[in-house]
């Protein structure tokens, strides 16, 4: 089976920007290890991405923190992260919101071609993460999905963890 790896929303705001975290940072060096060890054909990456009219939006009013607005410092693929993926040639998909439905779409139809497991890590565990793996167990209620605990992180050490015990649940292999 093939097995194909997401890396959700490395982006500076993430990391040790906006919303950045000391969590975020310890897993940089983790993630792009990660990256180094797959085959370039089976990487896919997301970045979070926003207008500036981010706090005029629903998210906007839950989250008023400016982040990842498209074409800034902030929205950028951290340089370790974004060297490792530019090696790979690996696609990335802008996407407005939490879950990307163009990376289910794709990963859909990959996994109609050849049956294909996938592997998330990334930022945020408690949300961006997790949405992408539901939104692909979704799709593909038998395609294998797994998120490396250890290549993730969250909001907070404790929504970190409430996140894979949801995942977990979901019947998301959690390693």
């Amino acid at each position: 089976m093939r097995q194909v790896l997401v890396v959700i929303d490395m982006q500076k705001d993430f990391v040790d920007g906006a919303l950045g975290t000391p969590e975020a940072v310890a897993i940089v060096e983790k993630v792009v290890d990660k990256i180094r060890s797959y085959p370039p054909e089976n990487i896919f990456a997301t970045r979070d991405t926003h207008t500036a009219d981010y706090l005029n939006t629903q998210e906007g009013n839950y989250l008023p923190v400016i982040h990842c607005i498209q074409d800034t410092p902030g929205w950028e693929i951290v340089p370790d992260v974004a060297a490792a993926l530019k090696l790979k040639h690996a696609p990335i998909i802008d996407k407005p919101t939490f879950g990307s439905l163009e990376l289910a779409q794709r990963l859909t139809e990959l996994n109609q071609q050849e049956p294909i497991s996938v592997e998330l890590v990334g930022l945020c565990t408690d949300i961006c993460v997790v949405s992408n793996a539901l939104l692909l167990k979704a799709h593909q209620p038998e395609m294998p999905i797994s998120v490396d605990s250890a290549c993730c992180a969250g909001v907070t050490p404790g929504s970190h963890q409430a996140a894979l015990e949801t995942m977990k649940m979901c019947q998301i292999m959690i390693q």
